[in-house]
């Protein structure tokens, strides 16, 4: 797998970064960038079978399940080091729903953390932001999560509505959809202008964002037919500069 930052992919996510703010990136243009296919994404996807409930969700809701971890991030070197797992914290003001608490959540797996598709993604999309803003070190947070939805209870992907992650960069990159609607990811400027609206759809869609100067959100899921199990799998990647 390689990544290379003059590679079209990447040229564009650097400009509309560098610019409004907000990027999609579609899953053939990833694909291409990381010299990955369709067998890679499936192999990825199967870590989202062992995530575990989130038990930390003050709305009561139990639609969401999830793991946690960080990196140290060099992609200059292309070296990402996990850190020791620690709880995961934000204060109330960047998440008024879920902070001002350290929420405890299981360790990202062994296989997860040693996937060589996440190690390709982790050093690209590292370069792409070093080149945005010429921070040389990363702090990467992981947040896979899975959002299931069902007659009794919808999916909420962003039960805090329009927000920031208080972070540097954001992203949302899409592992599957199984048999739901809904899932529409918006991006707008501080002041509430509108940027781009997309519904991650394929298997390596993947949204970024300037945290700092952006705003984002995802309405909520619902199973297409509610006799059938419906969940709606992504992996979240936060960087803050080191």
């Amino acid at each position: 797998m390689t990544t290379a930052l003059a590679h079209p992919a990447a040229v564009d996510a650097v400009t509309a970064l560098s610019g409004p703010g907000g990027h999609l990136l579609p899953s053939a243009a990833l694909s291409s960038l990381l010299g990955v296919g369709a067998a890679d994404w499936a192999r990825f996807a199967a870590h989202w079978d062992e995530l575990t409930l989130d038990t930390c969700m003050a709305d009561g809701g139990t639609y969401r399940y999830r793991r946690y971890g960080q990196f140290d991030l060099d992609p200059a070197a292309g070296e990402a080091t996990l850190l020791p797992h620690a709880p995961y914290r934000q204060e109330t003001e960047v998440n008024p729903l879920n902070g001002g608490v350290e929420r405890v959540f299981e360790p990202l797996t062994e296989s997860f953390v040693n996937d060589p598709l996440l190690r390709a993604v982790l050093v690209a999309l590292g370069r792409i932001f070093s080149e945005v803003d010429g921070t040389p070190r990363w702090n990467v947070k992981l947040h896979p999560y899975r959002i299931h939805a069902s007659a009794d209870q919808e999916g909420q992907p962003a039960p805090e509505g329009r927000h920031r992650d208080g972070v540097t960069f954001i992203t949302s990159l899409l592992i599957g959809r199984t048999n739901v609607s809904g899932g529409e990811s918006g991006v707008y400027t501080d002041a509430g202008g509108h940027l781009l609206t997309t519904t991650l759809s394929e298997p390596g869609d993947l949204l970024l964002g300037d945290d700092r100067r952006t705003l984002h959100s995802v309405t909520p899921v619902r199973p297409v037919d509610p006799a059938l199990p419906a969940h709606r799998d992504v992996l979240v990647i936060a960087y803050t500069a080191a």
